[in-house]
Protein backbone atom coordinates (compact mmCIF):
# COMPACT_ATOMS: atom_id res chain seq x y z
CA UNK A 1 0.00 0.00 0.00
CA UNK A 2 2.78 2.40 0.91
CA UNK A 3 4.52 1.68 -2.41
CA UNK A 4 1.27 2.36 -4.29
CA UNK A 5 0.72 5.65 -2.45
CA UNK A 6 4.28 6.77 -3.16
CA UNK A 7 3.76 5.97 -6.84
CA UNK A 8 0.55 8.01 -6.90
CA UNK A 9 2.30 10.93 -5.23
CA UNK A 10 5.14 10.85 -7.75
CA UNK A 11 2.66 10.72 -10.65
CA UNK A 12 0.67 13.65 -9.23
CA UNK A 13 3.82 15.71 -8.79
CA UNK A 14 4.88 14.97 -12.34
CA UNK A 15 1.47 16.05 -13.65
CA UNK A 16 1.68 19.27 -11.63
CA UNK A 17 5.10 20.10 -13.09
CA UNK A 18 3.92 19.31 -16.62
CA UNK A 19 0.88 21.54 -16.18
CA UNK A 20 2.95 24.37 -14.74
CA UNK A 21 5.24 24.24 -17.74
CA UNK A 22 2.49 23.91 -20.34
CA UNK A 23 1.97 26.70 -22.91
CA UNK A 24 -1.29 27.71 -21.27
CA UNK A 25 0.37 28.08 -17.89
CA UNK A 26 3.23 30.06 -19.40
CA UNK A 27 0.94 32.33 -21.48
CA UNK A 28 1.77 35.94 -20.92
CA UNK A 29 -0.92 38.30 -19.65
CA UNK A 30 -2.37 40.85 -22.06
CA UNK A 31 -0.37 44.10 -22.27
CA UNK A 32 -1.88 47.06 -20.47
CA UNK A 33 -1.87 50.73 -21.32
CA UNK A 34 0.73 53.04 -19.75
CA UNK A 35 -0.49 55.44 -17.07
CA UNK A 36 -0.71 58.23 -19.64
CA UNK A 37 -3.76 56.55 -21.27
CA UNK A 38 -7.34 57.06 -20.11
CA UNK A 39 -10.86 56.13 -21.12
CA UNK A 40 -12.34 59.22 -22.79
CA UNK A 41 -15.57 58.80 -20.85
CA UNK A 42 -13.70 59.38 -17.60
CA UNK A 43 -12.58 62.79 -18.92
CA UNK A 44 -15.76 63.80 -20.77
CA UNK A 45 -18.87 61.60 -20.61
CA UNK A 46 -20.82 63.95 -22.92
CA UNK A 47 -18.83 63.08 -26.05
CA UNK A 48 -20.83 60.56 -28.09
CA UNK A 49 -19.08 57.27 -28.77
CA UNK A 50 -19.97 55.10 -31.78
CA UNK A 51 -17.02 52.74 -31.85
CA UNK A 52 -17.44 51.28 -35.31
CA UNK A 53 -14.69 48.67 -35.14
CA UNK A 54 -16.50 46.75 -32.39
CA UNK A 55 -19.29 46.11 -34.93
CA UNK A 56 -19.66 44.48 -38.35
CA UNK A 57 -20.26 47.86 -39.98
CA UNK A 58 -16.67 48.24 -41.17
CA UNK A 59 -15.00 48.18 -44.56
CA UNK A 60 -14.15 44.53 -43.80
CA UNK A 61 -17.69 43.59 -42.82
CA UNK A 62 -16.65 42.20 -39.46
CA UNK A 63 -15.52 43.19 -35.99
CA UNK A 64 -11.84 44.15 -35.90
CA UNK A 65 -9.23 42.21 -33.92
CA UNK A 66 -8.38 43.79 -30.58
CA UNK A 67 -11.67 45.69 -30.15
CA UNK A 68 -13.25 43.91 -27.20
CA UNK A 69 -15.42 46.71 -25.81
CA UNK A 70 -16.86 49.89 -27.35
CA UNK A 71 -14.66 52.22 -25.35
CA UNK A 72 -12.59 55.16 -26.61
CA UNK A 73 -9.07 55.10 -25.15
CA UNK A 74 -6.66 58.01 -25.68
CA UNK A 75 -3.60 59.59 -24.15
CA UNK A 76 -4.61 61.98 -21.40
CA UNK A 77 -3.55 65.17 -23.25
CA UNK A 78 -5.63 64.19 -26.30
CA UNK A 79 -8.64 63.37 -24.13
CA UNK A 80 -8.38 66.69 -22.30
CA UNK A 81 -8.14 68.59 -25.57
CA UNK A 82 -11.31 66.87 -26.82
CA UNK A 83 -13.01 67.86 -23.56
CA UNK A 84 -12.10 71.50 -24.20
CA UNK A 85 -13.43 71.31 -27.77
CA UNK A 86 -16.62 69.65 -26.54
CA UNK A 87 -17.29 72.43 -24.03
CA UNK A 88 -17.09 75.00 -26.82
CA UNK A 89 -19.32 72.96 -29.12
CA UNK A 90 -22.00 72.35 -26.53
CA UNK A 91 -22.49 76.10 -26.17
CA UNK A 92 -23.21 76.21 -29.91
CA UNK A 93 -25.62 73.28 -29.96
CA UNK A 94 -23.23 70.59 -31.20
CA UNK A 95 -21.40 67.58 -29.79
CA UNK A 96 -18.43 65.52 -30.88
CA UNK A 97 -18.93 61.88 -31.85
CA UNK A 98 -15.94 59.55 -32.00
CA UNK A 99 -15.76 56.56 -34.34
CA UNK A 100 -12.29 55.33 -33.41
CA UNK A 101 -9.57 56.33 -30.96
CA UNK A 102 -6.56 54.27 -29.89
CA UNK A 103 -6.14 51.31 -32.28
CA UNK A 104 -4.02 48.29 -31.31
CA UNK A 105 -1.38 47.02 -33.73
CA UNK A 106 -3.24 43.71 -33.98
CA UNK A 107 -6.15 45.62 -35.52
CA UNK A 108 -3.85 47.20 -38.10
CA UNK A 109 -2.49 43.73 -38.87
CA UNK A 110 -6.11 42.60 -39.40
CA UNK A 111 -6.59 45.43 -41.92
CA UNK A 112 -3.46 44.34 -43.78
CA UNK A 113 -4.54 40.69 -43.98
CA UNK A 114 -7.94 41.73 -45.28
CA UNK A 115 -6.45 44.06 -47.90
CA UNK A 116 -4.30 41.24 -49.25
CA UNK A 117 -7.34 38.95 -49.60
CA UNK A 118 -8.44 40.41 -52.93
CA UNK A 119 -11.45 38.11 -53.28
CA UNK A 120 -13.07 39.45 -50.09
CA UNK A 121 -15.02 42.45 -51.33
CA UNK A 122 -18.24 42.10 -49.34
CA UNK A 123 -18.35 45.79 -48.34
CA UNK A 124 -17.03 47.32 -51.55
CA UNK A 125 -20.43 48.76 -52.46
CA UNK A 126 -20.35 51.09 -49.47
CA UNK A 127 -16.76 51.82 -48.50
CA UNK A 128 -14.70 51.69 -51.72
CA UNK A 129 -17.09 51.59 -54.72
CA UNK A 130 -14.66 53.22 -57.17
CA UNK A 131 -11.34 51.89 -55.86
CA UNK A 132 -9.88 48.57 -57.00
CA UNK A 133 -8.98 46.62 -53.88
CA UNK A 134 -5.56 45.80 -55.32
CA UNK A 135 -4.68 49.51 -54.99
CA UNK A 136 -5.55 50.00 -51.31
CA UNK A 137 -1.89 50.01 -50.22
CA UNK A 138 -0.62 52.03 -53.16
CA UNK A 139 -3.34 54.66 -52.75
CA UNK A 140 -2.68 54.97 -49.02
CA UNK A 141 -5.97 53.66 -47.67
CA UNK A 142 -4.30 50.76 -45.84
CA UNK A 143 -0.83 50.77 -44.23
CA UNK A 144 1.14 48.47 -41.96
CA UNK A 145 1.36 51.13 -39.23
CA UNK A 146 -1.21 53.63 -38.00
CA UNK A 147 -0.89 56.80 -35.96
CA UNK A 148 -3.92 55.58 -34.01
CA UNK A 149 -1.69 52.98 -32.35
CA UNK A 150 0.30 55.79 -30.70
CA UNK A 151 -2.80 56.82 -28.77
CA UNK A 152 -3.28 60.49 -29.70
CA UNK A 153 -5.22 60.12 -32.96
CA UNK A 154 -8.99 60.07 -33.18
CA UNK A 155 -11.61 59.69 -35.92
CA UNK A 156 -14.65 61.84 -35.22
CA UNK A 157 -17.47 64.01 -36.50
CA UNK A 158 -20.08 66.54 -35.34
CA UNK A 159 -23.64 65.90 -34.20
CA UNK A 160 -26.33 68.58 -33.98
CA UNK A 161 -28.11 68.46 -30.63
CA UNK A 162 -30.39 66.94 -29.55
CA UNK A 163 -28.72 63.81 -30.91
CA UNK A 164 -31.01 61.33 -32.58
CA UNK A 165 -30.18 57.62 -32.26
CA UNK A 166 -28.43 55.87 -35.15
CA UNK A 167 -29.91 52.50 -36.03
CA UNK A 168 -27.57 49.50 -35.94
CA UNK A 169 -26.17 48.02 -39.11
CA UNK A 170 -27.78 44.76 -40.23
CA UNK A 171 -25.21 42.41 -41.83
CA UNK A 172 -26.25 41.59 -45.35
CA UNK A 173 -28.38 44.70 -45.87
CA UNK A 174 -28.22 46.57 -49.18
CA UNK A 175 -25.19 48.82 -49.40
CA UNK A 176 -25.16 52.40 -50.65
CA UNK A 177 -21.99 54.25 -51.71
CA UNK A 178 -20.36 56.21 -48.90
CA UNK A 179 -20.38 59.33 -51.09
CA UNK A 180 -24.08 59.10 -52.00
CA UNK A 181 -26.41 61.92 -50.85
CA UNK A 182 -26.89 61.81 -47.08
CA UNK A 183 -30.44 60.51 -47.37
CA UNK A 184 -29.28 57.54 -49.44
CA UNK A 185 -26.14 56.34 -47.66
CA UNK A 186 -26.12 54.47 -44.35
CA UNK A 187 -27.91 56.63 -41.77
CA UNK A 188 -25.78 58.58 -39.31
CA UNK A 189 -26.92 61.14 -36.77
CA UNK A 190 -23.98 63.40 -37.62
CA UNK A 191 -24.10 66.56 -39.71
CA UNK A 192 -23.56 66.08 -43.45
CA UNK A 193 -19.84 65.94 -44.23
CA UNK A 194 -20.29 64.91 -47.86
CA UNK A 195 -19.20 61.28 -47.28
CA UNK A 196 -19.61 58.70 -44.60
CA UNK A 197 -16.86 57.61 -42.23
CA UNK A 198 -14.06 55.45 -43.66
CA UNK A 199 -15.01 56.34 -47.22
CA UNK A 200 -12.12 55.22 -49.45
CA UNK A 201 -12.47 57.97 -52.05
CA UNK A 202 -10.79 61.28 -52.83
CA UNK A 203 -14.08 62.98 -51.89
CA UNK A 204 -13.00 62.28 -48.31
CA UNK A 205 -10.09 64.71 -48.66
CA UNK A 206 -10.89 67.52 -46.24
CA UNK A 207 -10.55 70.30 -48.80
CA UNK A 208 -11.70 68.47 -51.93
CA UNK A 209 -13.07 71.26 -54.18
CA UNK A 210 -16.10 69.19 -55.15
CA UNK A 211 -17.39 69.44 -51.58
CA UNK A 212 -19.22 72.75 -51.30
CA UNK A 213 -22.01 74.48 -49.40
CA UNK A 214 -23.10 73.14 -46.02
CA UNK A 215 -20.94 70.03 -46.35
CA UNK A 216 -17.77 72.11 -46.78
CA UNK A 217 -18.82 74.44 -43.97
CA UNK A 218 -19.32 71.48 -41.63
CA UNK A 219 -15.86 70.12 -42.40
CA UNK A 220 -14.24 73.48 -41.83
CA UNK A 221 -16.16 73.97 -38.58
CA UNK A 222 -14.91 70.63 -37.27
CA UNK A 223 -11.34 71.30 -38.42
CA UNK A 224 -11.28 74.83 -36.99
CA UNK A 225 -12.66 73.70 -33.62
CA UNK A 226 -10.11 70.92 -33.20
CA UNK A 227 -7.19 72.94 -34.54
CA UNK A 228 -7.84 75.54 -31.84
CA UNK A 229 -7.26 72.94 -29.11
CA UNK A 230 -4.10 71.39 -30.59
CA UNK A 231 -5.21 68.80 -33.15
CA UNK A 232 -3.84 68.46 -36.68
CA UNK A 233 -6.06 67.14 -39.46
CA UNK A 234 -4.94 64.49 -41.96
CA UNK A 235 -5.78 66.16 -45.32
CA UNK A 236 -6.87 62.87 -46.90
CA UNK A 237 -9.53 62.16 -44.25
CA UNK A 238 -11.90 64.84 -42.95
CA UNK A 239 -12.54 62.75 -39.80
CA UNK A 240 -8.90 62.06 -38.81
CA UNK A 241 -7.12 64.28 -36.23
CA UNK A 242 -3.92 63.89 -34.18
CA UNK A 243 -3.13 65.82 -31.01
CA UNK A 244 0.29 67.48 -31.02
CA UNK A 245 2.75 67.10 -29.45
CA UNK A 246 2.17 63.37 -29.08
CA UNK A 247 3.29 61.80 -25.79
CA UNK A 248 4.38 58.65 -27.70
CA UNK A 249 5.45 59.80 -31.18
CA UNK A 250 7.44 56.66 -31.98
CA UNK A 251 5.61 53.88 -30.08
CA UNK A 252 2.92 51.64 -31.59
CA UNK A 253 1.00 49.92 -28.79
CA UNK A 254 -0.90 46.62 -28.91
CA UNK A 255 -2.96 46.43 -25.73
CA UNK A 256 -6.63 45.57 -26.47
CA UNK A 257 -9.45 48.11 -26.58
CA UNK A 258 -10.94 47.12 -23.26
CA UNK A 259 -11.75 49.04 -20.06
CA UNK A 260 -9.37 46.77 -18.20
CA UNK A 261 -6.48 48.05 -20.31
CA UNK A 262 -6.70 51.43 -18.59
CA UNK A 263 -7.87 50.00 -15.27
CA UNK A 264 -7.74 52.67 -12.59
CA UNK A 265 -6.00 55.33 -14.71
Amino acid sequence: MRTALRALAVTAAALFVATALSPAAEARPEPRAPEEFVALRSVDPTIIQEMRYTTAHTFMGERVDGYRQPVCILTRPAARALHLAQKRLLRQGYALKVYDCYRPQRAVDHFVRWAKALDDQAMKGEFYPLVDKSRLFEDGYIAEKSGHSRGSTVDLTLVRLPALPTRPYRPGERLAPCFAPKGERFPDNSVDMGTGYDCFDTLSHTDDPRIQGAQRANRQFLKRTLTEVGFVNLPEEWWHFTFKPEPFPDTFFDFPVDRRSVGRH
